[in-house]
Order: structure tokens, then C-alpha cells, then sequence
């Protein structure tokens, strides 16, 4: 993967801090477990994916607050009286964060089929969202201003 230096842009460009560090994060080695899809699923509408396999309801807490995403999976122990000859479904501890955007929210979160889904909705305020200007014809409205 390739590494960038954005120290070039810290010199010239005020109040993006927050958006390098985003990058820089994003270049380094993030963990791989576990894995996870994020998809869109409407216009303003995206959906989280996480393969969880082994964990229940209780074993999973997500969190979303101020821009920061985070889903924790903590499993209890399990007996030791078992005897497992190979362990290939990890059941390990993950903490796993998310920058999310300005005005989304997390609508809702369930498990199926090992399967961790959250689902995710932005909703801009009415002010700014686009509106249309009417545009008129004829002479241009006089706006009154009171002299003091």
C-alpha cells in the first residue's frame, strides 16, 4: 500500500486537521478482525456488515457518539473441560471503530445468521438541503432599509 505525506497540505490549508489524520489512519495497518462489508443501501441509507460467528446478542455493544462508531465483542470464557483439536472460528475480543459523517445516524443494529448488521441513515436539516429560487421577470423588488 502506498504511504503519503500530507505534511505539504498541514502548511497551507487550516481547520483539515481532522481529515489527515482520517488518512493517515487509514494508511496504516488497521486490524483485520473482524472482517466486514459496508455497503449502500439507498440514496441516504448504508449498511455495516460484520462477521461476528460465535458471538451472541449479549456478547456484542455498539455505540455511536460524536462522529465515532464503535462496536466492542467481548466472548465469555468458554469451558475448559473441552477438548478442541483445531480452532478456526476466532472468538476473541474486538474492538472495531468508525469515523461516521456529519449528520448520520445509526437507525438500528441486529444479529442473523452470525451476521452483525447496523444500518446507517444521513439526514441533512432542512436548511441545507437545495431548494429551488423562483426566478421572476418585470422589475426587481425594492428592499426598504430604515435610516437611523
Amino acid at each position: 500500500m502506498r504511504h503519503f505525506d500530507f505534511s505539504p497540505l498541514y502548511r497551507s490549508t487550516v481547520g483539515f486537521d481532522r481529515l489527515f489524520s482520517m488518512l493517515d489512519s487509514a494508511n496504516s495497518d488497521a486490524p483485520s478482525y473482524p472482517p466486514y462489508n459496508i455497503e449502500r443501501t439507498g440514496e441516504n441509507a448504508y449498511r455495516i456488515s460484520m462477521a461476528v460467528a460465535g458471538f451472541s446478542e449479549n456478547d456484542l455493544s455498539v455505540e455511536a457518539k460524536e462522529h465515532v462508531l464503535t462496536i466492542k465483542g467481548d466472548k465469555a470464557e468458554e469451558e475448559e473441560n473441552r477438548d478442541i483439536l483445531y480452532r478456526g472460528i476466532a472468538s476473541r475480543t474486538f474492538e472495531r471503530r468508525f469515523q461516521i459523517a456529519e449528520y448520520v445516524r445509526v437507525e438500528g443494529a441486529h444479529l442473523e445468521n452470525g451476521l452483525l448488521h447496523i444500518d446507517l441513515v444521513r439526514e441533512l436539516p432542512e436548511a441545507m438541503k437545495p431548494r429551488k429560487i423562483e426566478i421572476g421577470s418585470g422589475s426587481p423588488k425594492q428592499i426598504e432599509t430604515k435610516a437611523h
